[in-house]
């Protein structure tokens, strides 16, 4: 791969970078809830004000995406292989992140030697109360919103994503009579990535107030009777980074680590907002700017946050394990693989689940009665803290999935039609 195919930035002062003021914000939001948690435990309005804001625009800006990218897109550009290819690497890599959470549960048995507490029922019911992991038909019907404008009103990835692909297409197919509208689409993309410079300009604020909530609500006492189950997750996605993004990488010719780099600022965020969502405009771009077509950036991302959730997959088997160690089950080779297919259907749904990973982990295991539900109570309370890492690795796994579902597809630009030999053509 060249070695200049992920654009760097113009070098400035250092002090001036996101990165540095987000390291800074992290640094001292930190320090603050270890020192003062009860101040730390009222910050969080800062981070949840921050995430609002991104998701204010972020919906807008798929819409815009997708619909300019198809737009331009020529002629028998392949939508139905780009849909294809993008789906089968969802569930391969899906797959292979809910076996890797199977086996570091079975290896390392984090919830040996621990037991549910008394009130555990009780106290997994009230957080969980809010939300409900909706059936496979109710999943389907609610992609459909009720009208155009309510899928963008109501923040849902799926929705909006089914209505800019109908408008999108309803373009492409107009062709050259559609390019007044395309020219204007693509000047409120531009607009709309203006406003989320503006508020990127916040994001350190956000850090700061994300790193001092939970520092200061959970402390660092609550990791030390679970430091098993957060390291395992924790050292999973790690795992998962090097060996299966690594090969990817590898096979699709672009450099993982130069990659990381170009997305730091993105996956900071994530890290410590544990939103996925406050990453996706500025991930977005920077694929863009990466070499992926517009088009691919604006199908894969947006289908991505739904359909290929890694680190959340690789939670949701190890935290079952967990549980299921903690209550004295013993689970057979048969009750897990039944775990696994049962998660690689409801994690379809976790985008649309009040509570996220946690809620749907609670919905499927009551597909299970051996597995007592008042198990969860004990990893509530350091859920937050892995759900920092999951949350990065999601957003991490999107970006590679887009890297490498664009090379297969003819539509990165960094890599050269010689070193593309292997890679299909377009028609």
């Amino acid at each position: 791969m060249p070695s200049n195919s992920i654009p760097v930035a113009p070098r400035k002062p250092v002090y001036l970078t996101l990165s540095f003021q987000l390291a800074v914000g992290l640094l001292l939001g930190g320090t603050l809830g270890f020192l003062w948690p009860g101040l730390g435990a009222e910050l969080n309005p800062l981070a949840t004000g921050f995430v609002k804001l991104i998701k204010m625009v972020a919906g807008l800006i798929v819409f815009l995406t997708i619909v300019t990218g198809f737009a331009q897109m020529k002629r028998g550009g392949g939508l139905g292989q780009l849909g294809t290819r993008a789906i089968v690497y969802f569930e391969v890599v899906s797959t292979l992140a809910l076996i890797l959470g199977l086996v570091l549960g079975n290896v390392f048995q984090p919830g040996a030697g621990l037991s549910i507490p008394p009130d555990g029922a009780a106290t997994v019911t009230r957080f969980a109360e809010g939300g409900a992991a909706p059936s496979t038909v109710e999943f389907l019907l609610n992609v459909i919103p009720k009208t155009v404008f309510d899928a963008l009103a109501s923040g849902v990835m799926l929705q909006i994503l089914l209505v800019s692909l109908l408008f999108g297409y309803a373009l492409f197919s107009l062709g050259d009579r559609a390019r007044p509208v395309t020219d204007m689409l693509a000047i409120w993309t531009d607009a709309t990535f203006r406003v989320v410079g503006v508020v990127l300009k916040l994001a350190p604020i956000g850090v700061f107030g994300a790193a001092a909530f939970t520092l200061g609500k959970f402390g660092v006492a609550s990791l030390l009777p679970l430091a098993k189950l957060v390291g395992l997750v924790y050292a999973g996605c790690g795992l998962f980074f090097v060996v299966v993004f690594g090969t990817v990488s590898y096979l699709t010719k672009f450099s993982l680590v130069k990659f990381v780099r170009h997305i730091k600022e993105e996956m900071i965020i994530a890290f410590t907002t544990t939103s996925s969502e406050a990453a996706l405009p500025g991930l977005m771009r920077k694929l863009e700017t990466a070499g992926c077509s517009k088009g691919v950036v604006g199908f894969v991302v947006p289908t991505g946050y739904s359909f290929n959730l890694d680190g959340s997959s690789i939670y949701m088997t190890l935290a079952a394990l967990f549980i299921a160690q903690a209550s004295g089950v013993h689970l057979g080779l048969g009750e897990q693989i039944s775990l696994l297919l049962v998660f690689l259907l409801t994690s379809k749904g976790m985008a649309a689940v009040t509570g996220g990973s946690f809620v749907t982990l609670a919905a499927s295991l009551a597909m299970f009665p051996e597995i007592p539900l008042a198990g969860l109570a004990l990893i509530l309370g350091v859920d937050r803290l892995m759900d920092a890492m999951r949350t990065v690795t999601n957003v991490a796994g999107n970006g590679v999935a887009t890297m490498a579902i664009a090379y297969w597809h003819g539509q990165r630009t960094d890599v050269p039609p010689e070193a593309r030999s292997d890679a299909p053509r377009m028609p």
